[in-house]
């Protein structure tokens, strides 16, 4: 009887332990964790006086082994993935019961030596416990990191459809004033104004089909080649002379890469909107997009667009902008999805972007975007 009794004291508690251990390392049992280690605390502590306390017990000591094992495989899994209160908790019970599991098959004859003999399964707690919470840290840390970025990406994506799709809608709206007004006066004339406003705002679907798809997408939304017809669409709703002076030669244009090319739309497509909206009556824009090659520098691409003064008292320095301190560019748009972000965007990448007065009583947004 003695033997029945003393062999499921020692079993019992190694089965437990397994057992528990199965069950907080399937991801579907997770949820049963805290309940399994109770049972192993039960089941080992009740039993701990029990053992046979007797290094003849060779079985005793495997079994012992086997649940001191146990016991830290689910202390390091329990430091992983349980809530962290609870963690806490949990480990520093499982840490003093692996401690003391040896005591179990063996008696010390001193206190130094029972702390000894306790210290070894301690010390493995202390690690599982540490390796756990390393991972945990680090895990949290990863999502933490791709919530950053994802909302990052909304942001951007956010920005991109405001001033995209501003670009072509201002010019729809622009082209139905005009429209009205020749309608009044000469109703043959309005229906190049309605095809030419159709296609802008064909334009504006298209843009906003394509930066909406880049929420499953890792590529910039547009580039250089987008620069043209953002120009060809710009040309078509002003009285402006536009001249689009693109000097660069293939090669260059392979080597910009896909992100500086984005930025560089980006910055076209406000500045030829903020011109459509503060100095529509200009008479002539600008738009350059140059290789910068100067000497000790690395390769940029220099973008610039201008427009002249408006032939008017009234009208001012140009689009409205004011250059901030250092010759930062400012903005009078609400929201800072403008040119103040633009600048940002361009510092990050390594550049700079200014808007100012060009001296002439015309304004000019001028970025510099370096590429290794």
């Amino acid at each position: 009887m003695d033997q029945v009794l003393t062999a499921a004291v020692v079993v019992a508690p190694a089965v437990v332990a397994v057992l528990a251990l199965a069950v907080a390392a399937l991801p579907r049992l997770r949820h049963r964790a805290v309940p399994a280690v109770g049972a192993v605390l039960v089941v080992s502590g009740v039993s701990l006086p029990f053992g046979p306390h007797s290094d003849a017990d060779a079985y005793a000591g495997a079994f012992m082994l086997v649940e001191a094992a146990a016991t830290l495989g689910l202390t390091f899994l329990v430091a992983r993935h349980v809530p962290a209160r609870t963690a806490v908790t949990t480990c520093l019970l499982l840490g003093a019961l692996a401690a003391a599991v040896t005591l179990r098959v063996r008696t010390p004859a001193t206190a130094a030596e029972a702390v000894e003999q306790c210290s070894f399964f301690a010390l493995g707690a202390a690690l599982a416990t540490g390796a756990g919470w390393y991972l945990r840290v680090m895990e949290e840390r990863e999502v933490r990191a791709v919530d950053r970025t994802r909302q990052e990406e909304r942001l951007r994506l956010a920005r991109d459809l405001h001033d995209f799709v501003a670009h072509d809608l201002s010019g729809i709206v622009a082209l139905a004033q005009a429209a009205r007004v020749v309608g009044a006066e000469r109703p043959g004339e309005t229906l190049p104004l309605l095809g030419t406003i159709e296609s802008l705002g064909l334009q504006a679907l298209a843009t906003t089909d394509r930066t909406v798809h880049l929420l499953g997408a890792t590529d910039p939304a547009h580039g250089l080649d987008d620069i043209a017809d953002a120009v060809v669409s710009f040309r078509a709703t002003v009285p402006a002379q536009v001249v689009h002076d693109a000097a660069l030669s293939g090669d260059q244009r392979a080597a910009v890469p896909r992100e500086i090319a984005a930025t560089a739309h980006r910055i076209v497509v406000e500045a030829l909107t903020n011109i459509r909206r503060h100095a529509p009556a200009t008479p002539r824009v600008t738009v350059a997009l140059t290789p910068d090659t100067t000497t000790g520098r690395s390769p940029a691409l220099a973008v610039t667009v201008a427009n002249a003064a408006v032939p008017s008292p009234r009208s001012g320095a140009g689009p409205g902008h004011e250059p901030a301190p250092g010759g930062r560019v400012g903005t009078s748009r609400r929201g800072g999805t403008g040119l103040v972000a633009l600048a940002e965007r361009a510092r990050a990448l390594g550049g700079d972007l200014t808007a100012g007065p060009d001296g002439t009583g015309g304004w000019q947004v001028t970025a510099r975007l370096p590429y290794a």
